[in-house]
């Protein structure tokens, strides 16, 4: 019976989501191209979504990027976040919208279980809710699962937590 085990999750922490929306606004307001641009961001915390605006495309790209900047310095993975389409706001502004993605969908949990089972590694991979929960007899084998899980892509940001070992 297996009874060493670590979990596959992937998270956003929205206390650092909201430290980086306030330093980058920070930025924003100082900054002399961004100064009178009418950009700003907004967190729905409810429905995990960042809301954009600005006064052009242009400003809005900069506004990504000092965000993307922030968020990165905060241990926020960027690569978690999907792109709405830009669209224009009232009083000639545009605006995107942009989600966080915060746990891992079932397609990704079943690529996450079929590369364990094809990688021939004596664990087992379980798909719990928004997690996956991999199992092994000893650490060195999940260690080993672990490096594999780093090496491969799935497109999402992983984070291994709740290594337990009897």
């Amino acid at each position: 019976m297996p009874d060493n085990s670590f979990d596959v999750v992937s998270q956003i922490e929205l206390p650092e989501v909201t430290n980086a929306i306030q330093q980058a606004m920070k930025e924003i307001t100082t900054r002399y191209d961004l100064k009178d641009s009418k950009s700003n961001i907004e967190l729905n915390e409810k429905d995990k979504k960042l809301v954009l605006t600005s006064a052009d495309d242009f400003k809005l790209k900069a506004v990504i990027e000092i965000l993307n900047q922030k968020l990165v310095k905060r241990g926020v993975p960027i690569r978690n976040l999907t792109y709405g389409t830009v669209n224009s706001a009232s009083g000639s502004t545009v605006k995107q919208e942009i989600t966080l993605i915060s746990g891992i969908a079932t397609e990704k949990a079943k690529e996450i279980v079929k590369k364990m089972k094809d990688s021939k590694l004596k664990v087992q991979a379980a798909i719990q809710g928004d997690l996956v929960r991999i199992s092994g007899k000893d650490r060195d084998t999940l260690q080993q699962a672990i490096a594999l899980l780093k090496s491969s892509d799935f497109g999402i940001e992983l984070q291994y937590t709740n290594f337990r070992t009897n």
